[in-house]
């Protein structure tokens, strides 16, 4: 069965407000942490948990027949024709240091390709919206169409990233031969940085190591908004990896030629 534009806002929606229960009951609160890794520091909460669970309950009764992966809990029905991809906190470092650039990501792949998603940050009440045709940002009960700038020099744009850390020695060294054409960089703000770029406010985001859960919602959103997002040779990102993303074919290209 076919989601048409309406059910899929409807329902996106509906994820959200359950996780925002979830999450917003523990920001600012102490809470446990976990860790990941043997090694290093990739953190989950209670927060992460609780909001995935809420959303992948709602998922399968409503939608039974769909796949869903998430960060914490996996996946189910991979062979699914929509594939709901869910990462209940992007951005958990922010989230436990207080800061308000996390956010929900709850993407919806179609036939294996990114069709609609939503960012929801839910402690500044806003919510970016792709229903698969348009996006949107709801805030303050008012609607408003995406639509990325019109920047198409390196030398006047805004550029993101979360870190240059993330990136191993020969990726950094290209992010900072991007970085230094750049008019500003600015780093720290996870899935905000890309809503932000489908907004218009910022014209550039270079990330690597991603994994698919951290951008299946955010790629729609951009596309929609008129962005550009590849991978750093000018492929398909669907899938997470290096990710450039642009506010538009002629910046994109001045960017790519850098990076690959």
């Amino acid at each position: 069965m076919d989601l048409n534009t309406t059910e899929i806002t409807k329902f996106l929606n509906e994820l959200c407000d359950l996780a925002q229960i979830e999450t917003m009951s523990r920001f600012r609160q102490a809470i446990d942490i976990s860790n990941k890794l043997d090694s290093g520091f990739d953190p989950v909460t209670e927060a992460d948990k609780a909001a995935e669970l809420a959303i992948r309950d709602h998922i399968l009764r409503h939608y039974a027949d769909h796949g869903v992966l998430g960060e914490e809990f996996g996946s189910i029905n991979p062979d699914a024709e929509y594939q709901w991809i869910v990462d209940p906190i992007d951005g958990t470092r922010s989230f436990i240091s207080g800061m308000p650039t996390w956010g929900t990501l709850i993407g919806l792949y179609k036939a294996g390709k990114p069709y609609a998603g939503v960012m929801h940050q839910p402690f500044t009440g806003e919510r970016y919206i792709c229903d698969g045709e348009a996006s949107h940002l709801v805030h303050n009960d008012k609607t408003t169409k995406l639509k990325t700038s019109g920047t198409e020099k390196l030398s006047e744009s805004i550029l993101m990233t979360t870190t240059p850390a993330i990136f191993n020695p020969s990726e950094r060294e290209k992010y900072e031969h991007v970085e230094a054409c750049c008019k500003m960089p600015r780093y720290g703000t996870d899935c905000y940085a890309y809503c932000l770029l489908a907004s218009g406010h910022v014209d550039l985001v270079i990330e690597t190591s991603l994994n698919v859960y951290d951008i299946a919602a955010l790629i729609p959103i951009v596309k929609q908004a008129g962005g550009v997002f590849t991978n750093w040779q000018g492929g398909s990102a669907a899938q997470g990896g290096q990710v450039l993303v642009s506010a538009n074919p002629t910046l994109h290209a001045e960017a790519l030629f850098l990076l690959a």
